[in-house]
């Protein structure tokens, strides 16, 4: 079976707000869920490794509700692999899922950046969704530039993360930093269903969009083999 690797968050407080974060639970279930019935088996990264602190866990949401209750992956994702026990040949794709966490400990997670760029140039997909583009702002490829410069990219909005105020609160907007990195920062109305496909790398505004990058995922899986 063709393993997939998702990458969540370490981080659990937001900033000087001092409340609650983590990953965002219907950002991983909803791609898991594409993914599992295409045959992939997921596995977990983190940057701290083992147990991450979770957000949204709805499980109103069925889906959300089925992932959260699936013995296997609950330890899974209760046991995510440090970054350098992650081989990244074991992989076809690595998934970045969202979580305003991830501002504060996705940027700088080099190894995690260095497993997706070997990732990528052995000809895998490199996906993340609302937040999860966080660890794309500083991931270079071997020949030195960043992996998002020319290429459509999105990700949570300025006008999202104002809506839910925290845009003082978070260490950077993650729009604005996108399109530093030469990033071809493309979005839709905020909670809009936006999801961008460029050669291999997809990306997904805001929880919303989070399904289809799974199935986008699935369909590029197929198209390049994999």
């Amino acid at each position: 079976m063709k393993k997939i690797l998702f990458v969540i968050t370490s981080h659990g407080v937001k900033g000087s707000s001092g409340s609650p974060t983590g990953y965002y639970l219907g950002e991983v279930s909803h791609p898991w869920k594409e993914l599992k019935n295409a045959g992939y088996e997921i596995d977990f990264v983190s940057p701290k490794g083992g147990l991450s602190p979770v957000d949204g866990k709805d499980l109103d949401d069925p889906i959300n509700k089925e992932f959260w209750e699936n013995p296997i992956y609950q330890k899974k994702i209760s046991h995510s692999f440090k970054p350098e026990e992650v081989n990244s040949k074991d992989y076809v794709a690595i998934f970045y899922a969202g979580g305003h966490g991830t501002m504060w400990d996705f940027p700088d997670s080099t190894l995690i950046g260095k497993k997706a760029a070997e990732i990528y140039e052995s000809g895998g997909i490199v996906a993340a969704v609302c937040h999860g583009p966080s660890g794309l702002i500083n991931l270079k490829l071997s020949n030195g530039k960043y992996l998002i410069e020319g290429k459509k990219v999105n990700g949570f909005t300025n006008e999202e993360e104002e809506a839910v105020k925290l845009t003082n609160i978070v260490p950077f907007l993650l729009e604005e930093k996108l399109k530093e990195r030469g990033g071809i920062y493309k979005k839709s109305a905020p909670w809009k269903e936006h999801v961008e496909v460029d050669e291999r790398l997809i990306t997904g505004q805001n929880p919303q969009s989070a399904k289809k990058v799974g199935s986008e995922m699935v369909k590029l899986l197929a198209k390049i083999g994999n």
